[in-house]
């Protein structure tokens, strides 16, 4: 029978606290396989071969191959970015469809791009157009649509959802900007650091996502604090990484922490169903965030 497995280093062992499963979990999610995969990078090969073999064709030919190469790498690029896009609204309980539909575009595109080049090596604007549309075709059976539809919660009204859904992305956003400013420096233990942040947040995130009627409670955290929190980094990072600053290094691990303690505390009131009020601690992430010259936004 298998069974969990609950090592020194696992999420759940023993004596773990829950910065260091956060950390775990949040350098987990860095180390996920690219959604995109090998088959999307394939796709831009073919815009390689295309270009070159257009270089010895002649003036039209050499046009025209260039064309069609740039539009076939473009399709690539949608492709890419259409099924991370589709990984993240999977891996969502509540999500707004991707505003452009990459997938479809790509490849729209892609069988833009194999009629121009059909019909460059046949001489035949006909067949090159059903080659075109026969690839569009094979490219959406091979890959699929984009996600054409809200993703949504039973029993919460589409304005809360909506509201959520927003409140999230705004949220990612921020995340990611830390996630990068601090990779930018090349040190493991602040990325690590940074992960067990980044992790609490995301506790936050989903405990608001299985019930957006916690959205009141956590709206400021998610958007206020974190962007002050993204604005920190940045200073910090700037900071850092001109001057090496051993204090200011201390200083930034010290708001993490003070951070950390009050989006742990926010999510486990929201857990127990807990609806009081938390202006004493937005109060104090308010104080602690004006120290470190980070001004918040007027609400």
């Amino acid at each position: 029978m298998a069974r969990q497995f609950g090592g020194k280093h696992s999420p759940q062992a023993k004596g773990a606290s829950p910065a260091q499963k956060a950390a775990q979990v949040a350098l987990a999610e860095d180390r996920r396989v690219d959604a995109a995969g090998a088959k999307s990078n394939l796709m831009f090969a073919p815009p390689v071969i295309l270009a070159f073999t257009s270089l010895t064709g002649g003036p039209v030919a050499l046009t025209a191959g260039l064309i069609g190469a740039a539009i076939l790498a473009l399709a690539a690029w949608l492709l890419r970015e259409g099924l991370r896009a589709e990984a993240a609204f999977a891996a969502r309980p509540i999500a707004r469809r991707p505003a452009l539909p990459r997938k479809i575009l790509a490849a729209a595109l892609t069988g833009i791009g194999v009629a121009i080049a059909a019909s460059m090596k046949a001489g035949d604007v006909v067949g090159g157009l059903l080659y075109g549309i026969a690839a569009g075709g094979l490219h959406l059976a091979a890959f699929g649509l984009d996600p054409l539809k809200d993703k949504r919660v039973e029993g919460i009204d589409t304005f809360q959802q909506e509201r959520v859904a927003r409140v999230v992305d705004e949220a990612e956003t921020y995340l990611n900007t830390i996630r990068d400013q601090i990779a930018a420096l090349n040190d493991r233990a602040l990325e690590t650091r940074v992960a067990s942040f980044r992790g609490l947040v995301r506790q936050m995130i989903r405990t608001v996502e299985e019930d957006p009627r916690d959205l009141t409670q956590a709206r400021k955290y998610l958007g206020v604090y974190l962007m002050g929190a993204r604005d920190a980094t940045v200073k910090f990072a700037d900071l850092y990484r001109r001057t090496g600053d051993a204090q200011a290094r201390a200083d930034y691990e010290a708001l993490l922490t003070d951070l950390e303690a009050n989006f742990a505390a926010s999510t486990q009131k929201m857990l127990e169903g807990g609806r009081t009020d938390m202006d004493i601690e937005i109060k104090v992430l308010r104080d602690r965030l004006q120290r470190e010259g980070v001004r918040a936004p007027l609400e």
